[in-house]
């Protein structure tokens, strides 16, 4: 099993920069990506972006793309999202998730509040 926990989600004006943070532990060796997606009320959970632990590849929803950023410190089983130019659709519950072969697991989630 893998536990995370999230911080750094907030309030935050139109056009300004939060970063979250994951930090992961337990079998972290066996994780094969990490990734954060985000929900908001009456909304299915949708992709922010991911990243390859091991190689370091990265993937982005269209919405974010050029603006937010996702990066990992592998020495301290974390994720980051770099997360710029913040707009009021940004506004949701953002999720870490963690895949293994042996399923996907969540952290509890951090709010994310942008207003205009």
């Amino acid at each position: 099993q893998v536990q995370l926990v999230e911080s750094g989600g907030g309030l935050v004006q139109t056009g300004g920069s939060l970063r979250l943070s994951c930090a992961a532990s337990g079998r972290t060796v066996s994780m094969l990506y990490m990734g954060w997606l985000r929900q908001v009320p009456g909304k299915e959970r949708e992709f922010v972006a991911r990243i390859v632990w091991s190689g370091g590849s990265t993937n982005y929803a269209d919405s974010v793309k050029g603006r937010f950023a996702i990066s990992r410190d592998n020495a301290k089983n974390t994720v980051y999202l770099q997360m710029n130019s913040l707009k009021p659709e940004d506004t949701a519950v953002y999720y870490c998730a963690a895949d293994l072969r042996s399923g996907t697991y969540w952290g509890q989630g951090t709010q994310v509040t942008v207003f205009s």
